[in-house]
């Protein structure tokens, strides 16, 4: 639910514009709304340091229920929140408020959760139970398309304009009870509880002590992040504002393609555990390197194209889910595995994931489409970089990680 309520922005970006800034053409709100989409970005490093921290002193089941509240809490004001016809400036505030709230909530999620995950599975299957990992969080992006599907088949376009655009919002802050209840009855991991001795500030440690571990955190993440962002969450809605492809049409296109990951991931995760981490994410590199202008000219005004093209570029991402929680969380030591994942990752994802729908948008506005892959294709071979560089960790014990 937490990621059904961060990929629900991003799924209506197109009806929020409307409600939330002053009147103007679509591209001009719907460039607005993914300005404030990407400053919800700008707040995970600072909930990467902070959850994280949390995190690492007093527990991953207690960190997971706080995330949780915090992105619970930006969907519920998202819901609430009046049209700027009413309230005018305070509309877009209110807005901006929401997002950072949900920012920091993801900022610290993703590492607990991976964290966690790892720290429960049995020796030699880290990378099959990190594979859930990404199950869940597609899994939210799914639910997000299927209600929009839902939505756009059962109201009007003025009822959708209205308030319809309200009814994910509020559902997900709603569900969202659910799980905090959920996450109050996890029990901590054996491999944190047996730690003796846990840092005042796990952050500073860490770029004190494994500072390369953490640069190669960043050097995972770069590509993979815009990777994602683009083929999975964004490139529905551009299809629609650039090629015309119909918004049912597309959505379908995008559960199709989803559908897919999830079902591979735990191949993708067994392979990890199997074969290491390294053969994972040099393919999933080289392969988006080699792919990613290809894939974006095989775009048209066709939903199938569009659904071949989101799969494609899932099936070589999945590569990296199922490699990837793993590899890094096995860099650090118990004290610091989630603060050590959770600013680098969270920094990363906000730079350079947060801001490719912003991008790929304004240089299409710009007649310079046309570069966005190539911008693709150099961050994905700086990570393959990262994974050449990276000694295989499949056999190493997490509670036995120590100094590096």
């Amino acid at each position: 639910m937490e990621w059904f309520d961060w990929a629900t922005f991003v799924t209506f970006a197109a009806l929020l514009g409307p409600q939330f800034h002053p009147a103007g053409d679509t591209a001009t709100n719907v460039l607005q709304t993914l300005s404030v989409f990407a400053v919800g970005f700008l707040f995970r490093p600072l909930g990467g340091v902070l959850i994280g921290a949390y995190c690492d002193r007093h527990g991953r089941s207690t960190a997971l229920r706080l995330s949780l509240l915090m992105m619970a809490a930006g969907s519920l004001l998202i819901a609430l929140a009046p049209p700027y016809r009413t309230v005018g400036a305070l509309a877009p505030a209110l807005l901006v408020v929401a997002r950072a709230l949900q920012g920091l909530s993801a900022g610290g999620e993703g590492a607990a959760m991976s964290t966690y995950v790892n720290e429960i599975a049995p020796p030699g299957r880290r990378g099959l139970y990190s594979s859930a990992v990404y199950i869940s969080t597609t899994l939210g992006s799914l639910a997000a398309t299927l209600l929009a599907l839902l939505l756009h088949d059962t109201l009007t376009p003025a009822q959708l304009a209205d308030w319809g655009w309200r009814v994910p919002f509020a559902l997900g802050a709603l569900l969202a009870l659910y799980g905090w209840y959920l996450r109050g009855r996890m029990r901590e991991t054996p491999v944190f509880e047996a730690v003796r001795e846990r840092p005042g500030n796990p952050v500073r440690q860490v770029l004190r002590t494994h500072p390369r571990a953490a640069v190669r955190v960043a050097g995972f993440t770069l590509g993979a992040t815009v990777v994602y962002y683009t083929f999975a969450s964004y490139l529905p809605l551009y299809a629609q504002l650039r090629y015309g492809v119909p918004a049912n049409a597309a959505l379908t296109a995008a559960v199709v393609a989803q559908v897919v990951f999830m079902a591979a991931l735990p191949l993708f995760g067994a392979a990890a555990d199997r074969f290491g981490r390294r053969p994972l994410l040099l393919v999933f590199g080289l392969g988006s390197a080699c792919l990613a202008p290809l894939l974006f000219g095989l775009l048209s005004g066709s939903a199938v194209r569009l659904g071949v093209v989101m799969t494609a570029a899932l099936l070589l991402f999945g590569c990296y889910a199922g490699a990837a929680p793993s590899a890094t969380l096995e860099l650090f030591p118990t004290a610091l595995r989630s603060s050590g994942v959770g600013l680098p990752y969270a920094l990363t994802v906000a730079v350079f994931g947060g801001t490719a729908p912003y991008l790929i948008e304004y240089l299409s506005a710009h007649g310079h489409a046309g570069w966005y892959p190539w911008y693709v294709v150099a961050l994905c071979l700086i990570s393959t970089v990262s994974f050449l560089r990276y000694r295989e960790t499949k056999d190493v014990d997490l509670a036995a990680v120590g100094e590096r």
